[in-house]
């Protein structure tokens, strides 16, 4: 009975002195406390999350300039122009709003308030006279009321064929809950002219609503194609025999003049493109396919040597959505890299064992659904790792002066994972400077011993001294100072 007694008595103190030895931490980013600035951002975006906190989430698969963009106007970052600089704002009535289908703004207007006016610049679509080529015009629609007559796109202006000037309109306008385009002396091959062309969605516009609209016209195939949400709801070939053939009917623009946006329209209208080529686009996503990342800055922990241990999240994941994450450490994180320290996958709750280092740092990756229509997202992430506790100063430290040196002598740290000592010294209380020493300048590292001499100071001055105790883990963690003693050096009588 004794002996258990005795076994029991020993694991408990091995387990004291080995919870001594390291202790529990935790890094807490997001939540309550907010998200400190991210190092890296690539198709992610603050929203709010769980419990009303902010959440990090795929960013909306906004529209971005290509070689062919003749247009942008994405309402983002609380300015209205247009990113390509072909467009000049001639007025603007339009507001922005928060309620945004891409990015983080959309425009606003009210029936009355004449929305946008744009001036073309040379070699634009609508700054320019003759063949246009093919183009794309797209746009996201939240219509108020859908109100028969309200205008979304107006262009109108003047062509000569045949000595004789002849007016050309191109207008997106709400009939009957359908959007009808109309196209007046816009398409011909020199010869032939379609004084008119209308298309009309089939799909009943839903006031309140958010719908993707594109039109586009190949010059090529003489297709004039438009879809609502990537479905087709009208289409005609601007030909001879209105049929599939090789005698296309050209777009043709007379005297360049402004496009207006949304004249007479109440609602919302978010990324304005024209481009210069014929886009079908089948399938309209809420997120890019190929998901999004971000990365913590380098989190530092309380020492070198640190352990992570595990990795915790509160998130939202949609069935169908899913997230990765990675985490890497290390001592210096001015010598990382993108790829060194590799990054290593974890999951969360699951012990992490390798991971080692002053600094750790977290990476997130974000897929949507097949579809692109759900995105995952994540308020908080609790990164718990094990900090090397700095071994404890001497309890006692003595100094006994001599004839241009000092003798200092330390009782033992009580930590088991000592693995030696530093001495401080200095002219001054507390400010431990000092350069005269043979032995070296300070800090002086004395090693595993409990006394040191220290040779080659000025007899009659007084010196300052305080230990400190190292790890036998990494010399680098380094415990507290003890108590200061001090002495002065003195040639003594024999």
């Amino acid at each position: 009975m004794v002996k258990k007694q005795i076994i029991f008595s020993v694991l408990s103190i091995l387990f004291i002195s080995l919870s001594a030895y390291t202790a529990s931490q935790k890094i807490i980013l997001g939540g309550k406390d907010g998200w400190e600035p991210l190092s890296y951002m690539d198709s992610v975006a603050f929203d709010k999350g769980r419990f009303g906190y902010d959440s990090i989430r795929l960013s909306t698969n906004y529209a971005k300039q290509t070689p062919s963009t003749d247009m942008l106007i994405s309402f983002d970052n609380g300015a209205i122009y247009d990113e390509t600089g072909n467009y000049e704002i001639a007025l603007s009535n339009m507001e922005i709003s928060a309620n945004a289908i891409m990015g983080d703004g959309t425009g606003m207007t009210r029936l009355s308030n004449q929305g946008l006016i744009l001036k073309g610049k040379e070699g634009s679509l609508f700054g320019s006279q003759g063949l246009t080529g093919s183009f794309t015009i797209e746009f996201w629609l939240y219509p108020a009321i859908a109100e028969n007559g309200e205008q979304i796109f107006n262009w109108r202006s003047s062509r000569n064929m045949d000595r004789q000037s002849m007016y050309q309109v191109i207008r997106a306008c709400f009939f009957n809950n359908h959007i009808e385009w109309n196209f007046h002396n816009i398409f011909s091959n020199g010869r032939i002219l379609k004084d008119e062309v209308i298309l009309t969605s089939l799909s009943t516009i839903i006031p309140q609503q958010w719908s993707h609209h594109s039109l586009s016209y190949d010059d090529e195939t003489g297709l004039l194609e438009y879809r609502i949400n990537g479905r087709i709801e009208a289409l005609q070939y601007m030909t001879v025999s209105n049929t599939e053939s090789n005698q296309v009917l050209n777009a043709y623009l007379g005297v360049p003049a402004d496009i207006q946006l949304c004249p007479h329209y109440s609602g919302l209208i978010d990324d304005f493109t024209i481009s210069r080529d014929s886009q079908n686009t089948t399938s309209i996503t809420m997120y890019n396919s190929r998901g999004g990342r971000f990365e913590t800055q380098p989190l530092e922990t309380n020492g070198f040597n640190s352990s992570l241990k595990y990795l915790d999240a509160t998130t939202i994941i949609p069935p169908e959505t899913g997230m990765a994450f990675f985490v890497r450490g290390g001592d210096n994180f001015y010598e990382w890299t993108d790829t060194y320290p590799e990054w290593e996958p974890v999951s969360l709750q699951e012990e992490i064992k390798g991971v080692t280092g002053k600094y750790m740092q977290i990476a997130v990756e974000l897929y949507p659904d097949g579809n692109g229509q759900k995105t995952p997202s994540v308020s908080e992430l609790v990164l718990s790792y094990e900090a090397t506790e700095p071994p404890l100063p001497p309890a006692v430290v003595e100094a006994t002066s001599g004839n241009s040196y000092i003798d200092l002598s330390w009782s033992p740290s009580v930590d088991y994972t000592v693995g030696g000592y530093t001495i401080y010294y200095g002219e001054h209380p507390g400010e431990y400077l000092g350069r005269v020493a043979v032995e070296g300048v300070s800090p002086i590292q004395a090693g595993n011993v409990l006394s040191y001499r220290l040779t080659g100071l000025q007899n009659g001055k007084i010196y300052y001294f305080a230990i400190s105790a190292y790890s036998s883990l990494d010399e680098r963690i380094t415990g507290e100072l003890s108590k200061e003693v001090y002495a002065r050096p003195l040639r003594k009588a024999k």
